[in-house]
C-alpha cells in the first residue's frame, strides 16, 4: 500500500470518473485502504489499472524503508497516546518509506508457571490485552496495525478487540483469535515477545520504547516522542515524498 491518505483519494476519484459512464463503482469486501494490497484484491475491486499507476509513482525500491519497532504494553496510557497520535498517523501517510513492527510485552515479566506464565505492569487485563494483540498481529498480517490502532484508540481496549477485528479483518473469525489466546500459540507468541524485549541493547527502562533500524538512542527517542513524522522523513535515505516537506508538529511525551 502506498501513501494511504493520498492514493485512496486518487483511487476514489478515478473510480468516480469511471462510474459516470458504463462502469459501476467497485463492489468488494475490502475498504479502499486495502485495494492495492495485492493483485487479487485489486482485480476483485476492479482497480488494478489505478493501482499500477500508483505503484509506478512510488519510491525507489532499492532504498530500504525506515524500520520502526515499538515495544509497548496494551494498557499503558503513554503507549496508547503514542500509537494513536504519533505512530499510526505517521505510518498512514509515510507507509511507503517506513515499516512498523509491534511487540506487545513491555514491562511484563515471564514466570515459571504453567497456569499464569506472565505478570504485567497494569494487571491481568493488560496481560490478556497483550496476548490478544500478539495473536491478532500473528493472524491478520497487513491488517494488524489498523486493528491494534482501533483497539488502542478506543475507550476500552479489550472490549474493542472483537469489533475492531471484524471491521478490518472480516475474514478472520474472533473464535480463531480466542483459540490463540487460550491455547499454546498465544503463550508462545508472548514468550517470543518476551525474548525480543529482553534482547534489547541497551535494555529498555520504560515504554513506549522505540528503535529505528534496530537501534535505540536517547536522541532519536526525544525526536520520536515530539515529532515521529519529521524523524522518519529525516531518516529515510531516498528521495523524500511530498508529505515530508511540511513543518513538523510537536507533541508532548509520556512513559510507563
Amino acid at each position: 500500500m502506498k501513501q494511504s491518505g493520498l492514493f485512496v483519494v486518487f483511487l476514489l476519484l478515478c473510480v468516480d470518473r469511471r462510474s459516470s459512464g458504463s462502469h459501476p463503482k467497485p463492489s468488494c469486501r475490502y475498504p479502499p485502504s486495502q485495494w492495492c494490497r495485492s493483485l487479487e484484491i485489486a482485480i476483485e475491486c476492479r482497480v488494478q489499472k489505478q493501482c499500477m499507476e500508483v505503484n509506478a509513482t512510488g519510491p525507489n525500491k532499492s532504498v530500504p524503508p525506515v524500520s520502526v519497532t515499538l515495544y509497548y504494553e496494551s494498557l499503558c496510557p503513554a503507549c496508547r497516546v503514542f500509537i494513536s497520535q504519533q505512530l499510526f498517523p505517521t505510518w498512514t501517510i509515510l507507509n511507503d518509506i517506513m515499516t512498523v513492527t509491534l511487540v506487545p510485552y513491555g514491562n511484563a515479566k515471564e514466570l515459571p508457571s504453567a497456569n499464569s506464565p506472565f505478570t504485567c505492569q497494569h494487571g491481568e487485563p493488560e496481560c490478556r490485552g497483550n496476548m490478544i494483540e500478539a495473536c491478532i498481529i500473528h493472524l491478520t498480517g497487513h491488517s494488524a496495525f489498523q486493528i491494534i490502532h482501533c483497539m488502542e484508540s478506543a475507550a476500552n481496549v479489550l472490549n474493542a478487540a472483537q469489533p475492531c477485528l471484524q471491521l478490518y479483518a472480516p475474514s478472520v473469525s474472533w473464535s480463531t483469535v480466542d483459540s490463540c489466546v487460550r491455547g499454546g500459540l498465544g503463550k508462545q507468541l508472548m514468550h517470543d515477545n518476551a525474548a525480543m524485549t529482553r534482547a534489547l541493547k541497551p535494555a529498555h527502562t520504560h515504554v513506549p520504547w522505540v528503535t529505528f533500524n534496530g537501534e535505540y538512542t536517547e536522541e532519536k527517542e526525544d525526536k520520536a516522542m515530539s515529532s515521529l513524522f519529521h524523524l522518519v522523513c529525516q531518516l529515510y535515505k531516498g528521495v523524500k515524498p511530498p508529505a515530508c516537506t511540511g513543518a513538523p508538529v510537536r507533541l508532548n511525551r509520556g512513559f510507563c
